[in-house]
């Protein structure tokens, strides 16, 4: 082992290429410079949050990619459809009831002689309208209800619980029937309560169970030691740990939300003429799929691509927000 050099001053000098301190000395330096710093770390060395890791897996996901571009341009078409359908899809010819693909007429005309291409662009405004709605609304009341009765317990978690079971029991597609059959309104609006009232349950469930899990780690522990209220535990410690599971579930049951107003006017119980709506038109092209089958697969198809496209980009979320898929 080589004996260490002094200097003048009597400290030790340095030991030249290779020796300890300019080991450490290059060790240092080489941290500093990696990217990213050590596993788990930001850019500048900080642990990455959820949210981050996150964000970084969905932009690497080819599913995630298509799905949220497909959806980007769907909610495009919806506000603005002008874009690419100038026509109207009130206006309709008789003489052209059932024909086939045209010039200027890709898809063709449905049974009253009205263009199904625009009226497939158009009927996207319903669905993206009644699917983002319901989904806000069940999202907003689920969370609610369920985040309190999971932090709280006692007496409101036990009837907040039997409510919930008082719903699951209520078949959707039987319930819609009954309470919308009464309703002569032909906005969307009476849809979207209908989704409301009957969906927050499992949003309810969801939210409960997360905040169970949530408010017995120690850092909430550790405020609730220092004094912080339940309001404050609740918006800073407690909800934005808890809310992934709830984005999660929303994203994927807003694919179910549109596909299921589409069922209910289909059977007629839904959304009603002069609306617009998929359902509609796949319930009124359905008795003639045999002579046009245009009429029934060009809005039965841009229904399926759309509930696919939001399942989709609902499983990317959930694989990207689940740290035990990592």
């Amino acid at each position: 082992m080589p004996e260490p050099r002094y200097d003048d001053d009597g400290a030790i000098a340095s030991t030249g290429a290779g020796g300890p301190m300019d080991l450490a000395t290059s060790e240092g330096e080489t941290l500093e410079r990696t990217p990213g710093g050590p596993l788990g770390t930001g850019p500048s060395g900080k642990p990455r949050s959820l949210w981050s890791d996150a964000w970084r897996d969905l932009r690497r996901n080819p599913v995630f990619i298509i799905s949220g571009l497909f959806i980007i341009f769907l909610v495009i078409i919806s506000i603005w459809p002008s874009l690419i359908a100038s026509g109207n899809p009130l206006q309709c010819d008789l003489a052209k009831a059932q024909e086939g693909s045209q010039p200027g007429y890709p898809f063709g005309f449905n049974g009253q002689g009205c263009d199904v291409y625009t009226r497939v662009v158009y009927g996207a405004r319903t669905s993206v309208t009644v699917g983002v709605c319901a989904t806000l609304g069940v999202a907003l009341l689920g969370s609610v209800l369920g985040g309190l009765a999971g932090f709280f317990g006692g007496g409101w978690d036990g009837v907040l619980s039997r409510l919930t079971d008082i719903f699951f029991g209520i078949p959707v597609i039987l319930g819609g029937l009954v309470l919308l059959s009464v309703v002569s309104s032909t906005t969307v609006w009476p849809v979207v309560g209908f989704m409301v009232l009957l969906g927050w349950p499992q949003i309810s469930r969801i939210a409960r169970g997360s905040v169970i899990t949530a408010k017995q780690n120690d850092y909430v522990q550790a405020a609730r030691a220092l004094g912080a209220s339940n309001s404050r535990l609740l918006l800073r410690h407690i909800t934005p740990n808890a809310v992934a599971p709830v984005i999660v579930v929303a994203t994927i049951a807003l694919g179910t939300f549109i596909s299921l107003e589409a069922t209910l006017s289909y059977l007629g119980a839904g959304l009603k003429p002069p609306t617009v709506s998929w359902g509609i038109d796949i319930s009124s092209a359905s008795p003639y799929i045999r002579n046009a089958p245009h009429m029934l697969l060009w809005p039965a198809g841009a229904l399926a691509v759309t509930v696919l496209a939001f399942i989709m980009l609902g499983d990317a979320v959930r694989d990207a927000l689940d740290p035990k898929l990592r």
